[in-house]
């Protein structure tokens, strides 16, 4: 799944290649791990002030690990072993 927040709409076009965008910004597929990799790389390059989640799967107690890039996104932090996100704090 990848969510896009205030992304350029060539991003989204770029997703729908290999994923179907279920609600406006919000994409679910099962792309390989070679797939991921190479749109992650496409989407962390070009989110600009924008800002987007990737969750996949993963051999962990969860079954899942994301990855965030762009502004004010939210982290993923480790609890021992289990992953929780993070809100940006407001200053």
């Amino acid at each position: 799944m990848v969510v896009l927040v205030a992304a350029a709409p060539g991003l989204r076009g770029h997703l729908t290649r290999w994923m179907i965008e279920v609600q406006a910004g919000v994409f679910v597929g099962q792309p390989s791990r070679r797939i991921r990799d190479a749109l992650w790389r496409v989407l962390s390059d070009r989110i600009g002030d924008g800002q987007v989640v990737m969750i996949e799967p993963a051999k962990n107690e969860q079954g899942w690990a994301t990855r965030t890039a762009g502004r004010d996104r939210w982290s993923p932090r480790d609890f021992d072993g289990l992953i929780l996100i993070a809100r940006p704090r407001k200053h």
